[in-house]
């Protein structure tokens, strides 16, 4: 396993915005433990604005996908509360 910092794992490139975003609103949380970004794919939609949507529970926490222009970003999260990950996920998805 490769390095972390600040809880997140730290072995391939990951799109614009999303490790500020990651640091800022989901590490810092005491129920996260750590978080592994995964693929990085190209997808069809357009624009810059971040975009985060909670997919599903995993064994050891829950899947993200973040879109940003026509990149689209797997994020695992480990958390054994993954009810208040998707809450927070939520939270920030209405904002933007």
């Amino acid at each position: 396993m490769k390095h972390r910092k600040n809880k997140i794992k730290h072995q391939h490139g990951i799109i614009k915005d999303l490790r500020k975003f990651l640091e800022k609103e989901v590490t810092s949380k005491d129920f996260v433990t750590g978080v592994i970004p995964g693929r990085i794919t190209v997808g069809n939609a357009t624009g810059e604005k971040l975009k985060i949507r909670y997919q599903y529970n995993t064994k050891s926490g829950a899947k993200l996908i973040a879109l940003s222009g026509s990149s689209v970003h797997e994020i695992f999260v480990i958390t054994g509360e993954p009810e208040k990950l998707k809450e927070l996920i939520g939270r920030f998805t209405s904002k933007s």
